[in-house]
């Protein structure tokens, strides 16, 4: 049989670089910004079309409390602007108009957790012959609230397409800088395009003529930093597959195996014109069941082989291509509607069944890290095109770019426990138009939606815009972000200012500039603290389905007590999973396939206690 989840170790924590539209690498969510001249399981077979055991996933104590726009498409995590004054900045992509809402599969929802509310004591009258001035029992102090999930983090992206990774020089420069500012949390970029700036890893080694031979950029960050007391979290592009600009030489990186000119083999995600770059960039079609093992396979590796102590996708890195290619291979197997003919790319339900292929791909990368390293944080730098919906409302979120163009639907990923930090690409400029309300609102939305059905919460943090903003807004939107209960992370370290990504100031300068408002008194990084906080805990089950001609898009459902209190759809492999499962103690857990029926007594039925 199968197994159900992989057995290598997960050494990181993981930043998910999840999105499906089409925009390109250099494009800004918000107005264009002028171009710069830069740089196991059980031993026993399943019975046919049944579910492969769901393995429990082992659980960790609770965490520790740490002490607008014109919308274009975004980068991962936010634009990478060319090195200076290496390349030329990236082409912007065409911004398709705003999608109407596609509807999703109607599957059951599950209830809000009630969150408790702290009971404070009733005051306690004067015992006989006592005055009111001295309680007749000690008073209890009130029990102060635990600070939001993430609300610790105080982060930097450090991108690896120019200066401040290549080099021994370098990468000890930008530790001393980080630290220097106050910032707790270092996002490195340690896979750009399915190559990694590292020595270890399941993808080929980055080709780059700048990077000093031997070097391991993101091993010696990991050593500096944790010397300093910071906390180093990989970032690795999921889907990314080519760089126009910087190629990798290699001739075995899947570029060249399922590149662009790979004919049948090719796994890049196309436009229904067949074209596929974007900016210089290119993705895989996680349509392709082939492309999302890669992928997930990748990032899964990667937590094993990378030293640092947490990993993160970039959200807007994941794209599903949309190209004639996709439908014909993956459509009839593994799609809701196996034989039907082939829909068109504005199909409801094509658009449903390409986005839950972005949700498969967050579900296996977490589990399988998760089933392995259970206190991993596992983050994902996701995007906020356009008008934010109010807070709560997830119907209107439904409505906005980032699920109908972009196919995210990360609030479901935040409340179903498949990513414990979201790092929202928040990159509005508070001078254009609406933009300031833009983020107050896109901020409060995630705000809304972090509590999960298990009780606890996924954290949130606000990405901004440095390199599109002057100092004081970065510092401006910084302290609103906190001050909402969100963490900060900013990108990013090589265009800290709008002044050094229109190469009017040096990195240097820029630096020093945004480092003494983010310190200055009051600011957001005046009072330098580490982030020492725990994820969420994870309650969890995977497993597969196999022995059936069609084992994608099978409803999964979990039952604890005989009671459903979680489901999900099987990926194009048969793959299946959840996390975050409520802690009761029913007598039986056990999964079902195919719509609600409970599983016969032949099939998997996992006790847990």
């Amino acid at each position: 049989m199968t197994p159900s989840f992989s057995r290598r170790a997960a050494l990181l924590t993981l930043t998910l670089i999840l999105g499906t539209g089409w925009g390109g690498q250099g494009g800004a969510q918000d107005t264009t910004v002028p171009a710069v001249p830069v740089e196991t399981p059980p031993t026993t077979p399943p019975l046919p079309g049944t579910p492969s055991p769901g393995v429990p996933l082992p659980e960790v104590p609770l965490p520790e409390v740490p002490p607008v726009e014109t919308p274009e498409p975004a980068p991962d995590p936010a634009p990478e602007p060319p090195a200076l004054p290496l390349t030329p900045a990236p082409e912007p992509s065409p911004v398709p108009p705003a999608e109407a809402p596609q509807p999703q599969p109607q599957l059951p929802q599950l209830p809000q957790p009630q969150v408790p509310q702290p009971q404070m004591p009733s005051p306690t009258p004067p015992a006989q012959g006592q005055t009111g001035t001295e309680p007749a029992v000690p008073v209890q102090k009130p029990v102060a609230a635990k600070p939001p999930v993430g609300s610790g983090v105080r982060g930097l992206w450090v991108d690896a397409f120019g200066p401040g990774l290549k080099t021994r020089a370098q990468v000890t420069q930008m530790v001393d800088d980080a630290a220097r500012m106050g910032v707790n949390t270092l996002f490195v970029q340690a896979i750009r395009r399915a190559d990694c700036l590292c020595l270890k890893a399941s993808v080929p080694k980055a080709t780059d003529p700048d990077l000093e031979k031997g070097l391991d950029p993101l091993g010696l960050a990991v050593r500096l930093a944790h010397a300093r007391g910071m906390r180093v979290i990989a970032w690795v592009a999921v889907t990314g597959i080519a760089n126009a600009a910087a190629p990798n030489t290699n001739p075995a990186h899947i570029s060249h195996t399922h590149g662009p000119t790979a004919g049948a083999a090719s796994w890049m995600a196309r436009r229904p014109d067949g074209s596929w770059l974007e900016g210089n960039d290119g993705w895989l079609d996680l349509g392709i069941p082939e492309a999302a093992e890669y992928a997930i396979q990748g990032s899964s590796a990667s937590s094993r082989t990378m030293g640092s102590t947490a990993c993160s996708w970039t959200a807007s890195a994941i794209r599903t291509g949309t190209s004639g290619a996709t439908i014909p291979r993956c459509w009839p197997a593994t799609a809701p509607r196996p034989g039907a003919a082939a829909p068109s790319v504005s199909d409801a339900v094509w658009q449903d069944w390409k986005r839950q292929q972005v949700t498969n791909a967050v579900r296996r990368i977490t589990l399988e890290i998760k089933s392995l390293r259970p206190d991993a944080w596992i983050t994902a730098a996701t995007i906020t095109y356009g008008q934010p919906p109010a807070p709560g409302d997830l119907a209107g979120f439904r409505k906005t770019r980032t699920y109908g163009d972009v196919l995210q639907d990360w609030p479901a990923w935040m409340q179903s426990g498949l990513i414990d930090l979201n790092v929202l690409m928040n990159y509005k400029r508070d001078a254009v138009a609406e933009q300031g309300q833009w983020f107050d609102g896109w901020n409060a939305f995630a705000r809304g939606v972090q509590p999960r059905p298990d009780g606890l919460s996924a954290g949130v943090a606000a990405g901004t815009a440095m390199y599109l903003n002057g100092a004081p807004v970065t510092a401006n939107q910084a302290q609103r972000s906190v001050g909402a209960g969100l963490g900060w992370v900013g990108y990013s370290y090589r265009t800290p200012t709008l002044d050094v990504y229109g190469a009017k100031e040096t990195t240097a300068q820029g630096l020093d500039t945004v480092q003494k408002l983010l310190t200055a008194p009051g600011a957001v990084l005046a009072s330098p603290a580490p982030w020492k906080e725990k994820p969420p805990t994870t309650r969890g089950l995977m497993g597969r389905i196999t022995g059936t001609p069609v084992p994608g898009f099978r409803v999964v459902e979990a039952l604890q007590g005989g009671q459903v209190v979680a489901h999900t759809m099987t990926d194009g492999s048969g793959y299946y999973g959840f996390a975050a499962l409520p802690p009761a103690r029913p007598k039986c857990g056990s999964a079902a396939s195919a719509g609600s029926t409970p599983c016969p007594s032949a099939a998997w039925c996992a006790c847990r206690t």
